[in-house]
C-alpha cells in the first residue's frame, strides 16, 4: 500500500483528517432524522454548527443533545425559516454566516413529500396527483436548494475549506410510481451537484451529494409503521432491514472532512443495495453463501 503525504510531511491517513474542527457549518432540516443527525455528528467532529428548521423550538432537542454530547464545542445556534418562501434561503445562509463568524459547509438536508391536509405522506400516480400536490416538493426540494446554493457561494469563495452537501435520495436515481415529484427534485440535486462540482471546482468548493434509501425517520413512519408494507419493500433491499439516520451521518463527516478532499460531484449512495442491479433475480431462492 502506498502512503501518500501532505506538503508538510504528514501521512495523509491521520485520523485527524476525519474530523470537521472549527469547521462552520449550516445543516438544514436539523431539528430531527437525518439532519439532526448530521449536525450532531458534526459537533462531535469539532464544527460549530447552526440549525435551521422550520421554528426555533423544533431543533431545540438537537441542540441539547449537541450541548451534551459535545460539552467542549460552542453552543449548537438555531435558525427558523420555512424554506417554501423563497426568501427564507438566503436569509438564513447570511444569519448562518453572521452568527458562525463565516461559512465552510453547507448541508441542505430540508425536503418534503406531498401531503394532505393532516400532513400525512401522499402516495398517488402522476395522473391523478394535482399542481398544488407539487408546489411545495418543488420549493423546498429544488428552488430552495438552488437558493441556498447561490446564498452561500460568495461566503465559500472567502473559506479554506468550502463545500456544499445536499441531503438527496435514492428516489433520485430509480424509478419511483407514486413518488414522481419527491424523485424528480431528488434527482434534480444529484444535478445540480456535478454541474456546481465542476464549475465551482476552480474556487476550491467541493460539492457532493448522499442519496439515502429507506431510513427510519418521521417522514418514513407511516411506512416503516406499517407491517406488511415494510415487509414487502425490504424485499428489494439486499441487507434487508431499514438504515438508521446516524448511518447517513458519517458518510457526511467524511464528504466534509479533508479525508475526502478529491471527491467531488459524486453522489454517495447509502441504500442497504437497493439500486443494485439484479437482472430480475432478486426474487429467486438462494443459497446460503459458502465458508471456509
Amino acid at each position: 500500500m502506498i502512503i501518500r503525504v501532505n506538503p508538510d510531511g504528514e501521512s495523509m491517513l491521520s485520523p485527524d483528517n476525519y474530523r470537521l474542527d472549527g469547521i462552520r457549518a449550516l445543516v438544514t432540516g436539523a431539528s430531527r432524522g437525518i439532519g439532526a443527525a448530521i449536525a450532531e455528528a458534526f459537533a462531535v467532529a469539532g464544527a460549530h454548527v447552526a440549525l435551521a428548521a422550520r421554528t426555533e423550538e423544533a431543533t431545540t432537542r438537537t441542540a441539547e443533545r449537541i450541548e451534551r454530547s459535545s460539552p467542549d464545542s460552542p453552543k449548537a445556534h438555531r435558525i427558523a425559516g420555512d424554506l417554501a418562501d423563497p426568501a427564507v434561503a438566503p436569509r438564513i445562509v447570511n444569519e448562518a454566516a453572521g452568527l458562525l463568524g463565516g461559512l465552510d459547509v453547507l448541508v441542505h438536508n430540508a425536503g418534503v413529500l406531498p401531503v394532505d391536509p393532516q400532513g400525512n405522506p401522499v402516495f398517488k400516480p402522476l395522473a391523478l396527483s394535482t399542481a398544488q400536490e407539487w408546489e411545495p416538493v418543488l420549493a423546498v426540494n429544488l428552488s430552495a436548494t438552488v437558493a441556498l446554493c447561490r446564498a452561500a457561494y460568495p461566503l465559500l469563495v472567502e473559506s479554506d475549506n468550502p463545500s456544499v452537501l445536499l441531503v438527496s435520495s435514492v428516489a433520485g436515481l430509480i424509478g419511483v410510481p407514486t413518488m414522481e415529484a419527491y424523485g424528480v427534485t431528488k434527482s434534480a440535486q444529484v444535478s445540480l451537484a456535478r454541474s456546481l462540482a465542476t464549475g465551482w471546482a476552480g474556487q476550491g468548493i467541493r460539492v457532493n451529494v448522499l442519496c439515502p434509501g429507506w431510513v427510519r425517520t418521521d417522514m418514513t413512519a407511516t411506512v416503516y409503521g406499517n407491517e406488511a408494507l415494510s415487509a414487502l419493500l425490504l424485499q428489494h433491499v439486499p441487507m434487508q432491514r431499514w438504515a438508521e439516520p446516524e448511518e447517513v451521518a458519517g458518510p457526511a463527516v467524511f464528504l466534509t472532512s479533508s479525508a475526502a478532499s478529491f471527491i467531488t460531484g459524486h453522489a454517495l449512495v447509502i441504500d442497504g443495495g437497493l439500486s443494485v442491479p439484479h437482472g430480475g433475480l432478486a426474487g429467486l431462492p438462494t443459497e446460503p453463501s459458502p465458508t471456509d
